[in-house]
């Protein structure tokens, strides 16, 4: 039964929503499941769970002797964990608008359960939240908002004149010196961000001085810190520097052993978005999942004639050639980064564009990670167990074992055969309850 909370922030109500968690057993019945650590999958298995929590996994063929389970017949479905999604953004879009005045509880509410009804349990938000943020923040961790987990870097980092664009926001931060930037870092601190987000590349750029003055005195309140990147150099100075995670693929560039050696020792993730390439040039023709149904319900109102328009068609045209390049290093990168045994986690950058839809993208991106050369079990488990690594939730969540939430997509084909079959969803559980 739907539950109402009402939050009250500055002199607007805001509405949230919970799901009332019943006392539960039941058993999904001769599943193929794959668990997302990386193991091997799993035939003929059944999952058990208990209220919000996965209580075993047993032979299909055992029995499971608790009064008042209930068994569902499963055979033939796949079973995974609920993807992470490392880069994403709430609140920003609404129909084919990008800016801070979508930002409206109504509007961050609607986006979380979008992408959790596409399998995605949980996202983080990086960089352009507005102050309702910390608010969404608390109740998700309360279990009084529906929808994807939502994780939070608050207010991000970038320069005046520069990156991230203004239609972001007045929560940006623009510190123009160390000092000032380590006093803006102090002050978001307090909020208790899950990360720190900084924008890097650009014109102007921001200091060096500026990024490392912020990455230190994050790490000063143990808070991760993520950077918008995207050429090499930019890439070694951050990593030198001690950030935490690079939020996007490099792509001007093949990464070199040095930056790849240092990323390693210093445990740095690397989140790809190559779909955010393949969406700058793919609408210069008709994609074959154009007309999927699955594709055209993560589009907002009116995106879907936008990109059969002429205009489209032709600045898609337009950009093919190089962006086609970028996503061919940013692949090759991709490759390297796997092959060296460096974190990887899956991310999208959905809601920061009209052509980024919530929920599809995070799929889309699992293809480009499998055709960049990443066997599908592995990509599984970089979009899965990575992803609640890199967010520290991994000891309750991003896997499917004994103890952990029960978070969880039924799947009616196995993506280990094809990856695009994490598309063919059956049903969502989310805390041990099926939203869909």
């Amino acid at each position: 039964m739907l539950k109402r909370v009402f939050f009250s922030v500055g002199l607007s109500a805001i509405c949230l929503y919970s799901y009332a968690q019943d006392n539960t057993s039941f058993i999904l019945k001769d599943i193929t499941l794959i668990d997302g650590s990386g193991a091997n999958a799993r035939s003929h298995v059944s999952l058990v769970i208990t209220n919000d929590t996965i209580a075993a996994i047993l032979p299909a063929d055992a029995n499971y002797p608790v009064e008042g389970t209930v068994e569902i017949d499963a055979k033939g479905k796949t079973v995974m964990p609920l993807l992470v999604n490392g880069h994403g953004h709430l609140g920003l879009l609404n129909g084919k608008s990008v800016v801070a005045a979508n930002y409206t509880p109504d509007n961050v509410a609607r986006q979380l359960m979008q992408y959790l009804e596409y399998g995605v349990g949980t996202v983080l938000s990086l960089g352009t939240d507005q102050p309702s943020a910390f608010i969404f923040q608390n109740a998700s961790r309360m279990g009084m908002l529906g929808g994807a987990s939502f994780y939070t870097a608050g207010y991000g980092f970038g320069v005046k004149g520069g990156t991230p664009p203004v239609a972001f926001g007045p929560s940006i931060l623009r510190p123009g010196s160390p000092d000032e930037a380590m006093q803006d870092m102090r002050r978001l601190a307090v909020l208790k961000p899950d990360f720190v987000k900084i924008w890097v590349d650009g014109e102007p750029r921001i200091h060096p001085d500026v990024y490392r003055a912020i990455i230190a005195e994050a790490h000063v309140h143990n808070i991760k810190v993520a950077a918008h990147v995207y050429y090499l150099e930019d890439a070694k100075r951050l990593v030198d520097a001690g950030v935490d995670v690079l939020a996007h693929s490099i792509r001007d560039k093949e990464a070199d052993d040095s930056l790849i050696t240092a990323m390693k020792q210093k445990n740095v993730y690397y989140i790809p978005t190559l779909c955010i390439e393949e969406f700058a040039f793919i609408y210069a023709t008709q994609p074959e999942w154009f007309n999927d149904p699955f594709f055209i319900r993560s589009l907002e109102p009116g995106v879907w004639d936008m990109l059969k328009s002429d205009e489209v068609r032709q600045q898609n045209e337009k950009e093919k050639e190089r962006k086609m390049k970028s996503l061919k290093i940013a692949s090759r990168n991709l490759h390297k980064m796997d092959s060296a045994g460096v974190k990887i986690v899956m991310g999208t950058d959905s809601g920061a564009q009209p052509v980024r839809a919530q929920g599809f993208s995070e799929h889309v991106e699992l293809q480009l990670m499998q055709e960049a050369g990443i066997p599908p079990l592995k990509v599984i488990s970089y979009a899965t167990h990575n992803g609640a690594a890199m967010l520290g939730i991994d000891g309750e969540t991003g896997s499917l074992v004994p103890g952990k939430k029960a978070d969880f997509m039924v799947l009616d084909a196995n993506p280990l055969e094809n990856i695009k079959a994490t598309r063919s969803i059956h049903a969502i559980y989310k805390n041990g309850k099926q939203i869909q």
